[in-house]
């Protein structure tokens, strides 16, 4: 991945952070600069989520450094911004479903750790600050395609702290005149995305279960429908937002995805015919919290900082289960 440079600014002596570096995303962007010759990445991780095979891809890497921390530490905040130029903010407990059963935890971790990262980025004079927001911010507002200035009412206690990221986020950026962008991922997938446990996103879960011949289950009617984004299409969003010289491109929100939905039956489909399955999937009740449908108008982005999504749905899908069933090997 990332054959083409996202960038034209040089990266030698450029100093970054990324908070939730053993995550999915997080750990995509580590791959990026790192690739293009960062002077130093620095990842930043509690491991709560995160795993450390996602730390180890890069540990070879003499410009990689690895700070287990948490964000809900002022401290730990401080000491990961310490000489960084650059902060790419992804750390955060994701899922609705996990919200909605500790909405506590969800807080915390979502709020207090994105203040203090705010405050430490602030304290440390970094740059420019890049920040995961998330599509469930547009909650029950029934518009499509989703455009940023047209928000609903949040449906979970996650897009409650994701729309409360944006309020400080827009506080930051005109009270202590930092550089601010914010990025709301709309169901982003791909390599390293974690099939496991209860709270796994729907793409991983599905390859594992066709890999093995068992039934995915759909929730509801399964016609919901998602603008699914294949990873590489939000590294260059982070990218492009982080050294986009547009002034006018700062201190706003804007969505990363495709421009195009399919529904969790489209999804199947699609991954039955790659894998080679014949396995049909179940139908189990609605979740609670979760849009009906989801489609991003991605103007904005593109107008602002050139972001040009390069990997659709289908050839998406293809690279992850072939990156999937190759571990399994």
């Amino acid at each position: 991945m990332y054959n083409v440079p996202f960038h034209t600014t040089d990266l030698k002596n450029k100093k970054f952070l990324v908070t939730g570096a053993a995550g999915f995303i997080g750990s995509h962007i580590v791959e990026y600069l790192l690739k293009y010759g960062a002077a130093e990445v620095r990842g930043m991780d509690n491991l709560l989520t995160g795993r450390q095979s996602n730390i180890d891809l890069f540990l070879s890497n003499p410009s990689y450094k690895f700070f287990k921390g948490d964000i809900c530490s002022i401290d730990d905040c401080n000491k990961a911004c310490e000489g960084v130029d650059y902060v790419f903010h992804q750390a955060a407990l994701g899922s609705v479903p996990r919200s909605i059963k500790d909405p506590v935890a969800t807080n915390r971790i979502n709020i207090d750790g994105f203040l203090n990262m705010f405050v430490a980025s602030r304290d440390a004079k970094v740059k420019r600050v890049v920040y995961a927001s998330s599509s469930s911010v547009y909650g029950d507002h029934p518009g499509l395609p989703k455009v940023e200035d047209k928000t609903g009412n949040p449906l979970s206690p996650y897009a409650v702290t994701k729309k409360a990221n944006e309020l400080y986020a827009r506080v930051f950026a005109n009270v202590y005149e930092m550089e601010i962008i914010g990025l709301r991922y709309f169901n982003i997938f791909g390599p390293r995305q974690d099939p496991n446990g209860v709270y796994a996103a729907v793409i991983p879960l599905f390859i594992s279960l066709l890999s093995k011949g068992e039934a995915p289950a759909i929730n509801g009617d399964g016609k919901q429908t998602r603008d699914f984004t294949y990873v590489e299409n939000a590294v260059q969003a982070n990218i492009r937002a982080m050294f986009t010289e547009n002034k006018e491109a700062l201190n706003r929100v804007y969505n990363v995805a495709v421009g195009e939905n399919f529904s969790l039956i489209d999804l199947c489909r699609h991954l039955q015919e790659i894998i080679g399955s014949n396995v049909e999937p179940t139908h189990r009740g609605d979740r609670p919290g979760d849009i009906r449908n989801s489609l991003a108008d991605i103007s904005l982005a593109e107008n602002m900082f050139g972001y040009k999504p390069q990997v659709r749905f289908h050839e998406g899908l293809e690279y992850t289960v072939a990156s999937f069933l190759q571990k399994q090997v």
